[in-house]
């Protein structure tokens, strides 16, 4: 499984946004500012948007919408397989993700911005690699450190090149949603190790690295996890917490495009 332009090496391929809940202010703006949206039929299927181009300097950006525009596929329903392969197909090298999710002890309380370093699968049911059948080649990709890559250090060094504040590691265990996990479902992921817990980054994380795409992501948490807290969770209280921290993911967003954009000229 190779990129489709061999003339696009990872340090001048676009960079890909993938976004997610509470990135709707972001989805907007970018859905205004795209100068083109691309072919994104697959294999696989539809991705949940077509890709679009919103950004065409100091690197071109892509950007796709996890949940669909609108936000509408719920975190089982998301044809992960569609999305990575329309972005690779697209041109991208490297995938930049964003998710929100619970955070389940301190440092990660609501508002802090994460970039994980493991990850525990806690779904089930979901498409979750091309190595599909008898037909295609079988891949066993090494998954010992499911975000490690150049992109994410760009990620870090573009926080403290911007004052971002970002917590740098941490395990997210990934639950089937979509609805919210239980209080004992949150104790036994604290017994796993897991610091957060949410619905998208797998089977994702795994699709890219199966493709051989850089994959990074930005963990936003809205939310205490069931339990740590007394108080019940509501969709309202989240997306009131998620509003301040993505405007600080944009600022860094924009960051990351200069880091990576300055490492390719250099």
């Amino acid at each position: 499984m190779t990129a489709r332009n061999a003339s696009i090496t990872p340090s001048t391929a676009p960079l890909a946004l993938l976004g997610g809940t509470g990135l709707n202010e972001l989805q907007e703006a970018q859905k205004a500012l795209a100068t083109e949206t691309l072919d994104s039929e697959t294999p696989w299927g539809l991705p949940s948007a077509p890709v679009r181009l919103v950004r065409t300097e100091p690197l071109r950006l892509l950007f796709l919408p996890r949940h669909g525009s609108p936000h509408r596929l719920p975190p089982h329903c998301v044809n992960y397989r569609a999305n990575l392969w329309a972005l690779r197909e697209a041109g991208a090298a490297r995938v930049l993700a964003v998710y929100a999710v619970g955070g389940l002890h301190e440092p990660y309380r609501p508002g802090a911005l994460v970039a994980a370093d493991q990850l525990i699968d806690y779904t089930w049911g979901r498409e979750h690699t091309y190595s599909h059948s008898g037909d295609v080649p079988l891949l066993h990709v090494d998954f010992t450190r499911p975000f490690e890559g150049p992109l994410r250090r760009a990620v870090l060094a573009a926080a403290r090149k911007t004052g971002v504040e970002i917590v740098d590691g941490g395990c997210l265990g990934v639950t089937q949603g979509p609805r919210l996990e239980s209080a004992a479902e949150v104790q036994r992921a604290r017994r796993d190790g897991c610091d957060l817990v949410g619905m998208t980054a797998l089977p994702e994380a795994a699709l890219a690295r199966e493709l051989g795409l850089d994959y990074a992501g930005i963990a936003v948490v809205s939310n205490w996890g069931a339990g740590v807290r007394d108080d019940l969770l509501s969709e309202d209280d989240i997306a009131a917490t998620l509003r301040e921290p993505m405007q600080r993911v944009r600022r860094l967003v924009d960051a990351v495009v200069a880091e990576l954009a300055a490492g390719a000229s250099a």
